[in-house]
Order: structure tokens, then C-alpha cells, then sequence
């Protein structure tokens, strides 16, 4: 049963909490107006460490100020201190029990420390998260990333944390009466959990055939794509994100990414992917850097550039040292050099 239960938290919650929220969630809002300009500056530049700083200052003067409590834990939750996170936001929503983003946070720092904890401890960090993204949505139905997050939980999680099938599209169902192009990605997304890609992919299709506004919606059916090695489809995807979105600043990411698993324009992928690194923050609401420098590492091994390749794998891991499929990657190209 341990076992079972790590094994839920590693395939399940992991896949809900560090993939699908980097391209569906907006890109981190302003700061509100509780806390310093100088603080939402370090944040925005991904200086959390120097904004907890700020924060712990500013909340010791105005203790009873929820949202200072609110960016302490979204700067501790980019520390991946996960702990000192949900204290933070269990003070934020103590102080603001009605407000839904404080909950969702809340929900998914639960959610990341679950996946640090053992199996009892985990088990009990599960039901905590469901319980926020419920009470988030309940809160506000027009929270369009709790709504989501709720859905890939109760798809992910087994009936004894409260998931399954049935309560999954019923949210989907409730969903669509909000915005129903949000409930078509989280039926896709259904259908590609349950294995059923061309039922998935009729869905996507018909999302792309709709023309919707936002960008974050194009990366979303991209990151799809990209999983299938659909280059072409990839890059059709990006080329309506750029239309919806054109100074979204993932715009470079996904192109770059695109063009490497085409295995076309090595000099343009590699230019867009150096211009992401180096123009966005590192932040959970933002495709991973180590991404970046993985694909990176991908486009210089098909140009034979093994060192190079190696320098970014390893950038890679820096980043996201629990990648256990680039270690691997790592060590097959540190092996074929030798």
C-alpha cells in the first residue's frame, strides 16, 4: 500500500503540479498593493530568496495583512520550500478564508509537498490539496487554473483521496458553463490520460478550428504535439499562438522548441530558446529553464556538438535535479564520447 500510494503521488500529482500548470496558468500577476514596489520587482525578476526578505520585513509591520502572507508563500513555493509555503498561505486564507487564489495556492503547495513526503504523510497532503482546489472553486467558478488543477487532481488521484472518473467530468461539466474552451482542453486532457489519442486529438483539432484568443491556450495544444513528436502540428499550434499573443514571452520557448524537433533552422531554435533564458524569470507559471537548456542539449547532439550538449544537459539537471530520464540522457552521450 505505501508503495501504491508513492507510486500515485510521483505519476499523478507530479504530472499535475509541474507539467500542465506552465502552460495553461497566466504568467505571474502584479504583487497587491499590500506589499512594496522594490519587493514586487524582485519577484516579477525571479529574486525570491531577496523578496522573502522583503516580505518578512513588511509582515512583521502589518501582520494582519493577507496578502503579504499570500506572496511570502508564492515566494517560498518558487524556493520549493514547501513547507514554509503553506504556513505562509494557511495565514493568507486564516486572515481571507473567502478568497479563491489564496486556496489554490494553498492547494498546490500541498500538492509539491506531498511528493517530498512518506506515504502517510503524503496520503493526508493529498486530501488537503483536493480540498483546496475545491474550496477555491467553490469560491469562484470563474478561477479558471483552480477549476483545471481540480479536474487533473481528481483524474490523477484514486477514490481513496477523493479522485475519479465521475467526479472529474463532472467538473468538466461544470466547467463548460464558465468557459467552455477551458472545458474542451480539460476533456482532451481526459482522453489523453485515458489513452484514447484520437478522441484527444478530434478535441484538440476542434479547439484550433475555434481560433481562441488566448496564447496560453496554442501552448497548451503544443506541449500536446510535442509529446506525440508532431512537429509540424507543433508549430501550426505555435504560429496561432503568435497570432493570438504575439509579445507573449513563451513565444520563444515554444518556436525554439519546435524548430529543434523539426530538426530545421538549428540557428534560429538555438537563438530563440538563448532569448528565453536569458529575457524570463524563472518561475513555476513559466516553462522550466531546464527545459530550455535540455532541448539545448537535444539540438547541439544532432548537430554533433557533444560537449556542448553535455554543458547544457547538465544545466539541465542543476535545475531539475530529480529528472532521472536526462541523468540518463547524460550519461548515454558522456558514454558514447568516451
Amino acid at each position: 500500500m505505501k508503495m501504491k500510494i508513492r507510486n500515485i503521488l510521483r505519476t499523478g500529482l507530479l504530472a499535475l503540479l509541474f507539467g500542465a500548470l506552465l502552460v495553461v496558468s497566466a504568467m505571474a500577476g502584479p504583487i497587491e498593493p499590500g506589499a512594496p514596489q522594490e519587493i514586487e520587482r524582485l519577484y516579477q525578476a525571479g529574486h525570491y530568496a531577496q523578496a522573502v526578505e522583503g516580505l518578512q520585513a513588511a509582515v512583521a509591520k502589518t501582520p494582519q495583512d493577507g496578502s503579504l502572507h499570500y506572496w511570502l508563500g508564492r515566494s517560498f513555493y518558487e524556493l520549493r520550500e514547501y513547507s514554509r509555503a503553506i504556513s505562509s498561505l494557511e495565514r493568507a486564507v486564516t486572515l481571507e478564508p473567502d478568497n479563491s487564489e489564496y486556496h489554490h495556492w494553498l492547494g498546490k503547495a500541498c500538492g509539491r509537498r506531498a511528493e517530498e513526503s512518506n506515504p502517510f504523510s503524503a496520503l493526508g497532503l493529498a486530501r488537503r490539496t483536493h480540498h483546496e482546489f475545491e474550496t477555491a472553486v467553490r469560491l469562484d467558478r470563474s478561477n479558471l487554473a483552480a477549476q483545471r488543477d481540480l479536474i487533473r487532481y481528481l483524474l490523477a488521484a484514486p477514490g481513496i483521496v477523493g479522485g475519479g472518473d465521475d467526479r472529474a467530468l463532472e467538473q468538466v461539466a461544470a466547467l463548460d458553463l464558465v468557459d467552455p474552451v477551458q472545458a474542451d482542453l480539460a476533456r482532451a486532457e481526459y482522453f489523453v490520460a485515458r489513452k484514447r489519442p484520437d478522441q484527444a486529438g478530434e478535441q484538440y483539432k476542434k479547439i484550433l478550428e475555434s481560433k481562441p484568443a488566448s496564447g496560453g491556450i496554442y501552448f497548451e495544444i503544443a506541449e500536446y504535439y510535442l509529446e506525440r513528436g508532431d512537429a509540424q502540428a507543433m508549430q501550426e499550434a505555435v504560429q496561432g499562438a503568435a497570432i493570438a499573443s504575439p509579445k507573449d514571452p513563451r513565444l520563444d520557448f515554444y518556436r525554439g522548441i519546435a524548430l529543434v524537433l523539426a530538426k530545421t533552422q538549428e540557428d534560429a531554435s538555438e537563438k530563440y530558446l538563448r532569448a528565453y533564458l536569458s529575457a524570463v524569470a524563472a518561475s513555476s507559471e513559466t516553462p522550466a529553464h531546464s527545459t530550455a537548456h535540455e532541448w539545448l542539449g537535444k539540438l547541439y547532439e544532432y548537430e554533433g556538438r557533444r560537449v556542448e550538449a553535455a554543458t547544457e544537459y547538465e544545466a539541465a539537471i542543476s535545475l531539475d535535479p530529480r529528472n532521472k530520464d536526462l541523468r540518463e540522457t547524460l550519461k548515454r552521450l558522456q558514454h558514447n564520447t568516451n
